[in-house]
């Protein structure tokens, strides 16, 4: 399996995920949509690690809430790009990264439990 959060590569893209979305809004003048919006990033990086934390059964649902926070990272991308507070490349990076986390997530979380069906 994996020693640490810190091994898992999920975690680190998530990590990574999270700083570009900081730099993607340095400018941002719209201060809810910003702060929502790094929120959500630091979130899917937050959840994997506390849930790899946990047994297996808790693991595989703090997976499901990163998830969660990808697709509601997504949603705010595409209106942010909009309105204009983030540029093309930037949507275009954090929508494409926010839909391969979410494949890497599921993923993981199957995993996972498989594990768990076969040790029941």
């Amino acid at each position: 399996m994996f020693q640490s959060f810190e091994d898992l590569e999920v975690w680190k893209r998530a990590s990574n995920l999270a700083v570009k979305v900081y730099e993607a809004l340095r400018e941002c003048r719209d201060l809810s949509l910003r702060n929502q919006m790094q929120r959500a990033a630091m979130s899917i990086a937050s959840n994997i690690a506390e849930g790899s934390e946990r047994g297996r059964r808790e693991f595989a649902r703090f997976l499901a809430i990163a998830r969660g926070s990808a697709a509601e990272l997504r949603t705010q991308t595409y209106i942010a790009a909009r309105i204009e507070m983030i540029d093309r490349s930037a949507m275009t990076f954090i929508v494409n990264e926010t839909k391969e986390l979410s494949k890497m997530l599921f993923a993981l979380s199957k995993s996972i439990k498989a594990k768990l069906n076969t040790e029941n």
